[in-house]
């Protein structure tokens, strides 16, 4: 009975010794069972704030797109750390991106799982009943030159366009900022409920060299447990006095270098040339051949005839997102169902930018018909012309 006693004693020792304190990121399997294993010795409480320190870290802390590239970006983060230490890194990445949240404070963000599981549970704060997203903007920090920010709020809205009421959420809110198309800048936080006070984006955080004509488009998406909501802005103005403008890099005017393999030219002494060398002229960049209100012309007749994914490729524009979210048939131009067109004009074109506007008449499926008059505005990719912007006039 002792010898049996012992070696029962042993195994429980046996197994204890076999759990990890410290996070073994060698594969997805083994980075699970550790977290699982760290998590395990803890009371409720702080299994619960544990997971939402993971969730800080993979969601604010790592530089990766995706769930399975942020979730190797975390585990290589985190590789060897035991509990204190995450918890330390997930309040000062929390501090530096200005989200209320702290390792000691109670819990705040639902049942947050880094692995994936995500459906609703009943109590799950994440499981927000909406019927859509929308945003406000407002401008901030005025310094007697203008703006120095603007403030872009998201809320959840039900069918009538009123805010949800919600609490205790740890909704994962995306900024992307674009300009001619071009996304130059993102951002994250994480939306707890409906007060939530959204993205302070300054101006001096954007390079000026990357606006064109003084305006950006803005595109909010903010992950529920059953759907991922997402809404744009188009055609924000900025303030040009309070862009960012990089200082121009100092040069020593006194120093002068020289090519030991130059050949100084007697009719030209200023400038050399190397032997074996030609002049390098710049590669300038293809110009469309094409008038660009042809490409808009083309979009809205592929649009008329429900030739919709002939005219998603006539695009690049962010804020339609996918061909799917494009063509959809009650929300976007699959909802469509002929257009009659009265006028296309060029406004204003350059290299690599073109604005056209247009006047016609939309009939929807339901047979009611809208006048409209829109601005189109378009880049050059690879010496075509791309629909990068789109926006309705008064």
């Amino acid at each position: 009975m002792k010898k049996f006693s012992l070696m029962l004693i042993f195994s429980l020792l046996l197994f204890t010794s076999c759990k990890k304190d410290s996070v073994d990121a060698t594969t997805t399997q083994s980075f699970q069972s550790s977290i699982n294993d760290m998590a395990s010795s803890l009371t409720t409480i702080k299994q619960i704030k544990f997971n939402e320190a993971l969730y800080i870290l993979k969601t604010f802390g790592v530089e990766a797109e995706g769930d399975i590239a942020e979730l190797k970006a975390l585990g290589q983060l985190i590789n060897g750390k035991k509990v204190p230490e995450i918890l330390a890194m997930a309040d000062k990445v929390a501090q530096e991106n200005g989200i209320e949240w702290a390792s000691t404070a109670p819990p705040s963000l639902g049942e947050m799982n880094i692995f994936g599981d995500e459906l609703a549970k009943e109590s799950d704060p994440n499981d927000v009943k909406a019927s859509s997203l929308s945003i406000l903007t407002q401008f901030s920090g005025d310094n007697g030159n203008g703006p120095t920010a603007i403030q872009v709020i998201p809320r959840l809205v039900d069918n009538a366009g009123n805010p949800v009421a919600f609490t205790g959420a740890g909704l994962e809110a995306t900024l992307e900022v674009f300009s001619n198309g071009v996304r130059i800048s993102t951002a994250k936080n994480l939306m707890q409920d409906n007060n939530f006070k959204g993205f302070n984006l300054k101006f001096s955080s954007l390079l000026a060299s990357k606006i064109t004509d003084n305006k950006i488009d803005v595109t909010v998406s903010v992950k529920t447990t059953a759907k991922t909501f997402k809404m744009s802005k188009i055609g924000l103005d900025v303030n040009p006095t309070a862009l960012k403008v990089p200082e121009a890099p100092k040069v020593d005017s006194t120093v002068v270098e020289q090519n030991p393999a130059a050949v100084i030219d007697p009719n030209n002494p200023a400038a050399t040339v190397t032997p074996g060398t030609d002049p390098v002229t710049p590669t300038q960049p293809k110009q469309p051949a094409a008038d660009p209100k042809n490409t808009v012309s083309k979009f809205l007749n592929n649009v008329n005839s429900q030739n919709l994914k002939a005219a998603f490729d006539a695009s690049n524009n962010p804020s339609w997102g996918s061909y799917e979210s494009f063509a959809n048939p009650t929300s976007g131009f699959g909802a469509i169902k002929s257009v009659s067109v009265k006028n296309i004009t060029t406004n204003g074109s350059t290299a690599n930018s073109s604005s056209v506007s247009a006047t016609y008449d939309v009939t929807d499926k339901n047979g009611r018909t809208t006048s409209l008059k829109a601005t189109f505005g378009l880049k050059n990719v690879n010496g075509e012309w791309k629909i990068s912007s789109y926006k309705i006039n008064p």
